[in-house]
């Protein structure tokens, strides 16, 4: 446990270095046009397809690690 406990911070760190990583690499579907009013209505329908869906997917799992692995510190430290 005492293991667990001195890798959980620096596992957490990359995760979060990762996760922001992917998030910042992603399109925006709506763009400034759609932000201020004037997109055209067929942009609302949007597939990801390739290192689109990856990055997508990619940010999904590392959220999910990066929330587990916070609650998994709570515990240990309790």
């Amino acid at each position: 446990m005492n293991l667990v406990a001195r890798i959980l911070p620096y596992a957490q760190i990359i995760l979060s270095v990762i996760l922001v990583t992917t998030v910042l690499l992603q399109q925006s579907a709506a763009g400034l046009g759609g932000a201020l009013g004037s997109g055209d209505t067929q942009s609302f329908h949007h597939t990801r397809r390739g290192f689109e869906k990856f990055l997508f997917y990619l940010s999904v799992v590392c959220a999910i690690l990066f929330a587990l692995f916070a609650f998994l510190s709570i515990i240990i430290k309790a």
